[in-house]
Order: structure tokens, then sequence, then C-alpha cells
């Protein structure tokens, strides 16, 4: 976000309901980040490395544009809850094989297009602002970028999940919803 955007924000503000979205984007965002430091911690290497590298750093620069627009919401008090999360959510399946790694960023950024769908539908009829129009473009920017994260695990993937991956990604999905909720208003 440039610094126009910045300064009309910081002057103007947003809605209450535009502050909340913000925070919890900015709570899953941090949560995606820790998702990719969760898969790196376990060593992975070769496809699943790179792979992890690769959305870490596009997760990385959609926190950054949450955290240039925190002039106008507060951050969740709950941070340190949304990194452990995102953590064990990377890691765990990574210990098991890359395609549990591959099933789980399906299912969350299955969830995230959704979730992201939602908000900007929701919030659409209550643009006021230039800068609350921004935010409904930063939304849409990144669901673009979470679709491109789903789709791309979801070709890496091989084979049918197992019963035990299934629950796990649905527990995966429960867990965003869950997530989501919370960090609105926390």
């Amino acid at each position: 976000m440039d610094q126009k955007h910045k300064d009309s924000l910081a002057r103007t503000g947003v809605s209450r309901q535009f502050q909340q979205e913000l925070r919890c984007s900015h709570a899953g965002e941090t949560g995606a980040v820790w998702i990719y430091r969760g898969i790196l911690a376990a060593r992975p290497t070769g496809a699943l490395l790179e792979f992890a590298r690769e959305h870490l750093q596009t997760e990385q620069q959609h926190l950054g544009m949450f955290d240039d627009l925190s002039v106008c919401y507060r951050r969740s008090l709950i941070l340190p809850l949304w990194r452990l999360a995102g953590f064990l959510t990377g890691f765990l399946p990574s210990l098991i094989g890359k395609n549990a790694v591959f099933a789980t960023i399906e299912a969350v950024e299955t969830f995230v297009d959704l979730h992201y769908q939602a908000q900007i539908q929701s919030l659409s009829p209550c643009v006021h602002r230039e800068s609350e129009r921004a935010i409904l473009d930063l939304f849409e920017t990144c669901r673009l970028d979470e679709v491109a994260h789903r789709d791309d695990a979801a070709q890496r993937r091989t084979g049918k999940p197992t019963a035990s991956m299934s629950l796990w990604t649905t527990m995966v999905g429960g867990g965003s919803r869950s997530a989501v909720s919370l960090a609105r208003f926390l």
C-alpha cells in the first residue's frame, strides 16, 4: 500500500466492521506465515522445500500489507496463539510426509478462499470511503494468491487422502473457522 493510502487511512479510518475483518485477516496471514515456518522447521528437501519457501514469501508479503494497514485497526490480542497454531499446522503434517503437507495446505487455502469471498461480499455494501475500497481490493489480491497456493498443493498431492488425513484436514478447516470467529474480537 502506498503512502497516500496509509495517510488516508490514518486520517479517515474505517468502519468497525472493516476493523474486525482486518483484524481477522491479519491474524490469518500471521498463521499462514507460521504454517510455512513450521513446514521449514521439519527440514524438507526437494520440491517440498521449494514449495514452502515460495509460498512463505507470498504470505510474508500479505502479512506486510496488513501490517501497513494497522493504523486503522487493533491487532488480535492472541497473536502468539495464531503463531503456535500455524506452526503446528505446518510442522505436524511435515512429519508424516509431503502428501500430508499438500493436503493440509489445500484444506487451509480452500477455507481461506471462501473466507475472503465472504468478507468481500459482506463488506462491499458497506464501502463509504476510498480507503475501504482499497481494502476490498487487497482482500481480492490475497484471495487470488491463496487460490494459487491451493491449486499448487492440489496438483502436487498424489493419491487419495487416507481416512486419518481426511479427519486431519476436516479438523484444520474447523480450526480455521473457529480462529476467524475469535480473531474478529480478540
